[in-house]
């Protein structure tokens, strides 16, 4: 048997990989993952799934969706990207990360197939999620999307129901540089006959999402005209964050309770609920009692980092968060400032972001700590810091993510508060 730690070498230097190669490793259809997966059987067509796109929140919402079935009695599998700390992650049943020896064996049974393709990275691990998933037969199974959805390896799936959290401007080489272009190549997630849940409204997008519908026969709900949430109770590290969704039309409302928090929580909630009710509007569901109880611990019990993930309580507090396009900062930045203390951020990007949209939205009160997470595809600190001068964000670079967050944790003075964000990379460094 092949060491784990030479087989994850293996999966992250030799496999064209988005993180480290950007464009390179794209793949412009769905041919790779399709030979991959008859090479393995098809165990895809024998999942339960619900399929979970759009351009932020993924990761929120399939979270919520899990802890929601875990509640009810169901087993469930997790399929995520990117990672954090472990590629494991990426993978999981509850919170049950996949094992070494499964990762171990299947890199080495494909190996040794010697099969006429050249996958990727994320092939791979798509298939390797479907190969594990058939063969622990878990209840339920939330697949998230990649970057897109009609194009990504994910989308090979017939789920029981797909959504859509939003569309922001995110991707845009792959994906087009409207916002009607990019809903259309995350429409194409939307599959004959299956319901899907779109998130959040926009004027641009509306009628894209329901002429795919209308073209596939497909159920479609907004979760945002068809309920409504407040926020009743939001504090950063609490763990009984209060909600209340209703009926537009209606004067009842379900409170809930969450241990998760964070400026985009609300309508991610909101998203995940329309999408449980989806589910029990087809029978798929046996009732919604248990939705309270899962999202009273989505974080205990689906391994959930790097949202709005509270580092420090206190003496600085430290806030990490892994918003890293307009759309998604813009909340961010807001709350930040909204806490009305000093601001130390600690802040690194990829290397192929619109920086005119991103830096514009940052406090130039702020002090920065510039830095580049440690993937080849980071943008180098020093430029990093030159660009924030051109929007005054004055601050100085450092040489990696912790000799950042360690200055700025130096600097701060008890009351103060350290930011951590800008990308996925950076915060996986810290949490």
């Amino acid at each position: 048997m092949a060491d784990y730690q030479a087989t994850i070498d293996y999966l992250f230097t030799q496999l064209p990989m988005y993180q480290r190669a950007g464009a390179s490793a794209m793949k412009k259809d769905l041919t790779n993952i399709r030979i991959l997966l008859e090479w393995l059987g098809n165990p895809h067509r024998d999942l339960r799934c619900i399929h979970v796109g759009g351009t932020n929140g993924k990761g929120t919402v399939s979270h919520l969706l899990a802890a929601a079935l875990q509640a009810h009695g169901y087993s469930v599998g997790m399929y995520t990207s990117p990672h954090y700390k472990d590629f494991r992650e990426r993978i999981k049943i509850g919170k049950t990360l996949i094992p070494e020896r499964e990762v171990t064996d299947f890199v080495e049974r494909l190996r040794a197939a010697a099969l006429d393709v050249q996958p990727s990275f994320f092939e791979i691990t798509v298939a390797m999620a479907f190969d594990y998933f058939a063969r622990q037969s878990p209840d339920w199974c939330i697949i998230e999307v990649g970057l897109g959805g009609r194009l990504d390896s994910t989308n090979v799936i017939t789920p029981a129901l797909s959504v859509i959290t939003n569309i922001g401007f995110d991707h845009m080489q792959f994906l087009g540089d409207t916002l009607p272009l990019i809903a259309g190549e995350k429409a194409g997630i939307i599959k004959p006959g299956v319901p899907v849940v779109i998130g959040e409204t926009h004027p641009e997008t509306e009628s894209v999402f329901r002429d795919k519908a209308r073209q596939e026969r497909a159920p479609i709900v907004f979760a945002d005209q068809a309920y409504r949430i407040k926020t009743l109770r939001a504090e950063e590290g609490s763990l009984d964050n209060q909600y209340s969704i209703g009926m537009p039309n209606l004067d009842r409302e379900l409170k809930i309770t969450t241990d998760l928090s964070g400026p985009h929580l609300g309508k991610n909630l909101l998203t995940a609920y329309a999408a449980l009710l989806a589910l029990y509007g087809k029978g798929l569901l046996p009732n919604g009692e248990a939705i309270l109880a899962g999202w009273r611990k989505v974080a205990a019990t689906t391994h959930y980092l790097g949202r709005w993930q509270v580092l420090r309580a206190s003496g600085p507090r430290a806030i990490a968060d892994s918003a890293h396009n307009a759309e998604g900062l813009g909340p961010v930045v807001d709350r930040l400032v909204a806490f009305g203390k000093p601001l130390h951020i600690v802040l690194g990007v990829v290397n192929d972001k619109d920086l005119s949209k991103a830096l514009p939205l940052f406090p130039t009160t702020a002090k920065y700590y510039f830095v580049k997470a440690d993937i080849p595809r980071g943008l180098a600190a020093d430029q990093l810091q030159l660009a924030g001068r051109a929007y005054d964000l004055i601050g100085e670079a450092y040489p990696s993510v912790a000799a950042g967050y360690a200055a700025a944790l130096e600097a701060a003075d008890e009351e103060d508060l350290v930011f951590v964000g800008g990308s996925i990379f950076t915060v996986a460094e810290v949490v």
